[in-house]
């Protein structure tokens, strides 16, 4: 099957639109760092578990944070490793 541009350009609108949240954009982050624990996510965001929860459960929908579980505990970690460039691009592109 070929990707054609325009399937091209509607992955990365939906890529886009899933990080175009602000809890969402800071898991990315966080997870650019090294895999983390749902309740380490929560706490760094200030937010609570499952608000946490939820935007992971949005991002991995999109196949862009996998999930691993260890003894009961969900630990989640980036997919799709070209977030890495994304958000150094967001970082230079951000006004401070």
């Amino acid at each position: 099957m070929t990707v054609t541009t325009h399937d091209r350009a509607e992955r990365i609108a939906e890529v886009l639109k899933a990080v175009a949240h602000p809890v969402r954009l800071r898991i990315i982050e966080l997870l650019c760092e090294g895999e983390q624990h749902v309740n380490a996510l929560a706490e760094e965001l200030g937010v609570t578990q499952p608000i946490a929860s939820q935007q992971l459960r949005i991002l991995r929908m999109h196949g862009l944070v996998g999930v691993s579980r260890e003894a009961g505990f969900a630990h989640y970690r980036l997919e799709e490793q070209a977030l890495r460039d994304l958000v150094r691009c967001m970082r230079r592109c951000s006004v401070e």
